[in-house]
């Protein structure tokens, strides 16, 4: 699937992916949920949730503004980070709903690329 697509379970996923975290599992409210080697479980949802997401935005140094606008307020965010560069600017660029979505794509494809494997319990819910 296209990073610049994911969201929900498959978007907070590939962030725990790209955190390093193991043995998932998937629920209908698009949290992840890890299991520790000692049983603790953790729950991920890095794209709605600022406790999650905003730690990864301030380490890797991801940037969020504004990109459309429309009656109702911002129609789209975009991010971007030095990191995983590939455009001719240097920065990876990815849009987004929210500035939280558009940076955790961003941080996703800086890590995994443009396109992302999804696990087949993924696949079925998208």
């Amino acid at each position: 699937m296209k990073t610049s697509e994911l969201t929900g379970a498959a978007l907070n996923w590939a962030v725990a992916k790209c955190e390093g975290f193991e043995s998932f599992e998937f629920w209908h409210t698009g949290a992840v949920t890890t299991r520790y080697d000692n049983g603790v479980m953790r729950t991920h949802m890095f794209s709605t949730d600022w406790a999650q997401g905003g730690p990864i935005i301030e380490r890797v140094g991801i940037r969020t503004e504004p990109e459309a606008f429309s009656s109702t307020g911002f129609a789209s965010w975009r991010a971007d980070t030095p990191n995983g560069a590939t455009s001719e600017h240097g920065y990876k660029w990815c849009f987004g709903p929210t500035p939280l979505i558009a940076a955790m794509r961003c941080f996703v494809a800086s890590k995994l690329g443009d396109e992302v494997e999804l696990p087949d319990v993924l696949l079925s819910a998208n």
